[in-house]
């Protein structure tokens, strides 16, 4: 049974460097590309992609459309039966364009793995993120057992979290360097930190408690002044893990080295909202936390592109169009107040508005 094609696996590394280095994107999106294309190559009996039949694309989406999810159990998502047409849809026009496949196949055969305008629809809808609030964040982290070393360090890594919104990758790939306790900020330097588009800022610690705050600051202070680590010492190090007595396989406190991925980060997450008892949240969404904690607290336009700046984002429309869609509930806070008298104009929120018109290129501002 056949397994692969030694020729489209070239033409596949070839274009998955373009969107590396062309194209710049990331490490992840190009991975949800590969597991496109091996679907379509698993299904199509991995014929040489110069073979491509626009009925190819036809078939594979009745097929796809008709497969379970390995998580759920239930048919493939609307939105993941979208990405992964999208993606095959990009690489065979991008195909089309290369040596010797010209000749093969039409550049509009590709539109053949379009959906219809309904699930297209339906795909791309705009749905209202899910997030925990800042109390439930702050009730995991009082509940989640700090006794020992490991305890401790999963323990600061939720409340690093929350305190400076960075991402999962970044946080793997932190150095003690990189936290700067007495000004109370994290320097994201993309030249060791894997931040989003390799870009680097400054987050100065966002005001969600001194308790927070003092976890993160114990868990520094614990690497720096009793275990001796240096600078240049990863801020959450992986586990080490070694042969027992029993000759199984235990953990034996911590090695000083990176961990190689985001995943164990999340693992520790998925535990530690079980032990509170509640759904759980990926690191991620701290970052919507955060972002509602924002419009509640920033006053003028000017607090808010601050707060914006320290979330990574170089435009405040970022932070607004990103994280910013009003939650159901506020909505209907929000709608309700309306009906209530309105004493003269705010013009705080005026300027805000006038400051998201300009910054959108809107004239009259």
């Amino acid at each position: 049974m056949q397994t692969h094609n030694a020729i489209n696996e070239r033409i596949k590394r070839k274009y998955l460097v373009y969107l590396k280095q062309a194209r710049s994107q990331s490490e992840p999106s190009i991975d949800a590309v590969a597991k496109a294309l091996a679907r379509f190559e698993v299904f199509n009996k991995y014929r040489d992609f110069k073979a491509f039949h626009f009925e190819q694309a036809v078939a594979f989406k009745t097929h796809l459309s008709n497969q379970d999810s390995k998580m759920t159990g239930e048919k493939l998502s609307k939105a993941t039966l979208h990405s992964t047409l999208s993606y095959l849809k990009r690489f065979f026009q991008w195909l089309y364009g290369q040596p010797g496949f010209k000749s093969r196949f039409q550049y509009s055969d590709a539109d053949y793995f379009n959906q219809s305008d309904k699930d297209t629809r339906i795909a791309t809808a705009r749905r209202e993120k899910l997030y925990p609030t800042l109390e439930q964040v702050k009730q995991v982290i009082a509940k989640m057992p700090h006794e020992t070393e490991l305890e401790l360090r999963n323990r600061a890594l939720v409340a690093f979290t929350l305190l400076t919104g960075a991402r999962d990758s970044a946080i793997a790939s932190m150095k003690l360097k990189h936290v700067d306790l007495e000004a109370g900020k994290v320097i994201q330097d993309a030249r060791e930190v894997k931040t989003k588009f390799s870009k680097t800022f400054t987050t100065f610690f966002f005001p969600v408690g001194d308790e927070i705050r003092q976890i993160v600051g114990d868990w520094v202070k614990y690497l720096r002044l009793v275990k001796l680590w240096g600078i240049d010492d990863p801020l959450f190090p992986a586990a080490e893990v070694i042969r027992g007595a029993s000759l199984h396989f235990e953990v034996n406190g911590l090695k000083r080295e990176h961990w190689n991925h985001a995943s164990p980060i999340r693992t520790i997450f998925r535990e530690a909202f079980t032990v509170a008892n509640l759904p759980y949240f990926n690191p991620h969404s701290f970052r919507n936390t955060l972002v509602r904690l924002g419009e509640t607290m920033c006053q003028t336009p000017e607090a808010f592109k601050a707060w914006s700046q320290n979330l990574g984002h170089e435009k405040v429309l970022t932070t607004f169009f990103s994280y910013g869609v009003v939650d159901t509930r506020r909505q209907g806070e929000i709608i309700q107040n309306l009906t209530k008298p309105q004493i003269g104009e705010r013009p705080e929120v005026t300027e805000l508005v006038r400051s998201v018109l300009r910054e959108m290129g809107v004239k009259g501002g």
